[in-house]
């Protein structure tokens, strides 16, 4: 009896004191309330809030204002956004961004308009670079060019005449005598058997100095300051900032080594992360396969490979084709002769890289151990040969659940799309391809061959999930880079589907609405990445990262989406970026 009592007794002075240290974390006041604003949250009814409360990097409450501000305590900081629009954070689904970010660290490259402007720049450069040494430049792709070709041989050898000349596109090249001359390769030179590429050559068989998909023929070495680790680590964190500037907390980085992971890594841990990173690991697809297998199964027991919501190591990346920038991407139905391209073959239909066999046997390793796989695969041929080896996998067990993804897929077939529903294949694209290359694929290929490029509205419509990206190559700056990361032009491209250059829109009748076009760059990302429950939208338990806009997204004039500005990014909660011009103190 008086062991029950003493009980009885502790109890009734021990469970106010459990509550006690219970209740304040059953209502913790949120940290940050931000409200009088436009919340689009991207929730699965698109819904409008005025007000968001958060407490460290988590969402806890949307709604209305009175609703939300009854959650504030003492120490909740209040945000009035006076009006403005708040987005997600905006994700980008394709980026090379270590790459990017150092491709000026030597020295600035202008922008390039044509075939003169080009020129311009191997002469400055032979001007300032010792005698016999490479002059290098990637990535000014023809489509993009006014005079929409390849510089030629005889033009960059008058430009640079004792200098090797390497003119990089993506995976083909244009070069000079002297660079042929040094990487040996002449009338009599061949590719070895089995290997990949294409030399062109004139009527009399010599080399052209255009190469298809074999630039490691040549012998070149830049000549460029070589950048130290904290070089490095500094531009990455430049590039980031840059990126929080145009609203993105996100980003898929495709194709990435071991010592760039490991940079990534680095930031992580030293809190510098200003963006959170899912990584694509590269492997190239022509290794033999037990050498491939290797690879992949390092990439599946990497620490980095247990879910981390600022860095996760997810996927691997191999090539199937080239370029639709180049004229080397793989086509159901022959290019065409070209003088853009620079193809005289009639029968030409682009480049493919890896045997259906051997992408079945590696798409089957990615998927069966729990890694996402995906494929730079271009041309509609490039397509429907991932579908395939994704359908032969499929056979043998589901895929669905491991999100196949297929990168850039920038022209389909109706047959393509119903079989990516069917089996649950998800891609990136590139909607700003349409705009800045639509007028030099119009030329090539017509109207008509052109009626599944980028069809985003058939592929909303089919139920295929499909998220935006930019494949950020080179530069810092939105707008300035090649392959231009502003979401918001890619946002507009997808609303206008207007290429510069014309007058007319390309395909039209694929456009999208406002709500897909922000889709496209907040939770169907995060769907590709496995994240649709983290992040991409505004709701309760899910990461506070959001954008704060200039202007209304959904309301503002078709053109106007282009321009928008974005005034603050926060991402988990904490301001990463806050525009001096557009912003008042907070």
């Amino acid at each position: 009896m008086e062991y029950s009592k003493s009980v009885s007794m502790s109890l009734r002075v021990l469970i106010p004191v459990l509550l006690a240290g219970a209740l304040p974390a059953l209502a913790q006041e949120p940290d940050l309330i931000v409200h009088h604003g436009k919340i689009v949250t991207v929730d699965a009814g698109f819904r409008i809030a005025s007000a968001m409360a958060m407490r460290g990097d988590r969402i806890v409450a949307t709604g209305d204002d009175a609703a939300v501000l009854k959650l504030a305590g003492p120490k909740t900081r209040r945000v009035d956004l006076q009006g403005k629009t708040v987005l997600p954070g905006l994700i980008d689904s394709h980026t090379h961004s270590v790459a990017a970010a150092m491709y000026e660290f030597d020295h600035p490259v202008p922008d390039m308009e044509s075939v003169a402007d080009v020129l311009k720049y191997f002469r400055a450069r032979a001007a300032v670079t010792k005698e016999g040494d490479w002059i290098t430049l990637s990535q000014v792709f023809i489509t993009r060019l006014r005079d929409q070709r390849f510089p030629t041989r005889a033009e960059l050898d008058q430009a640079a005449p004792r200098n090797p000349v390497y003119f990089g596109t993506g995976p083909d090249a244009s070069v000079n005598s002297l660079a042929l001359k040094i990487s040996g390769i002449d009338k009599n030179f061949r590719i070895p058997e089995g290997q990949l590429g294409r030399i062109e050559r004139d009527a009399n068989g010599e080399p052209t100095g255009i190469l298809r998909s074999c630039g490691r023929l040549i012998k070149s070495r830049s000549g460029d300051r070589r950048a130290t680790d904290e070089d490095r680590r500094q531009r990455v964190k430049m590039l980031l900032a840059d990126y929080n500037s145009v609203g993105i907390t996100s980003f898929s980085d495709r194709n990435l080594g071991d010592a760039d992971i490991e940079l990534y890594r680095r930031l992580r841990d030293s809190g510098e992360l200003s963006c959170r990173v899912f990584v694509m690991y590269a492997v190239n697809g022509q290794d033999p396969m037990d050498r491939i297998e290797r690879s992949i199964l390092s990439a599946a027991k990497s620490p980095l490979h247990q879910y981390n919501n600022m860095l996760w190591v997810r996927g691997i990346k191999v090539f199937v084709d080239g370029g639709m920038l180049t004229g080397s991407a793989y086509m159901l139905q022959p290019w065409g002769v070209s003088k853009v391209y620079s193809i005289d073959d009639p029968s030409y239909r682009g480049m493919r890289f890896i045997d259906p066999g051997k992408l079945y046997q590696i798409a089957r390793t990615v998927l069966k151990n729990e890694l996402q796989f995906t494929t730079h695969s271009v041309g509609d041929g490039a397509v429907h040969a991932m579908i395939d080896a994704y359908a032969e996998v499929n056979n043998e067990f589901s895929v669905r659940a491991a999100r196949p993804c297929i990168s850039h897929a920038n022209f389909m077939t109706a047959e393509a799309i119903a079989k990516m529903k069917a089996l649950g294949v998800v891609a990136d694209m590139q909607p700003a391809w349409l705009y800045l290359d639509g007028a030099t694929l119009t030329k090539q290929f017509g109207d008509k061959r052109l009626t599944y490029f980028q069809p985003y509205k058939t592929l909303f419509d089919s139920g295929v999930i499909v998220g935006g990206g930019s494949d950020h190559m080179q530069k810092i700056g939105g707008l300035r880079s090649i392959n231009p990361y502003n979401p918001f032009l890619g946002m507009w491209t997808t609303l206008a589907r207007q290429p510069r250059w014309t007058d007319q829109p390309l395909h039209p009748e694929q456009r999208i609405t406002r709500e897909q076009a922000i889709r496209l760059y907040t939770v169907n990302n995060a769907y590709l990445t496995f994240e649709e429950k983290e992040k991409g939208s505004l709701e309760k338990g899910k990461l506070a990262d959001f954008i704060v806009l200039d202007r209304d997204i959904l309301t503002c004039p078709l053109d106007s989406v282009k321009d928008i500005q974005v005034v603050e990014t926060w991402l988990g909660g904490k301001q990463v970026y806050r525009s001096k011009a557009l912003s008042t103190p907070r």
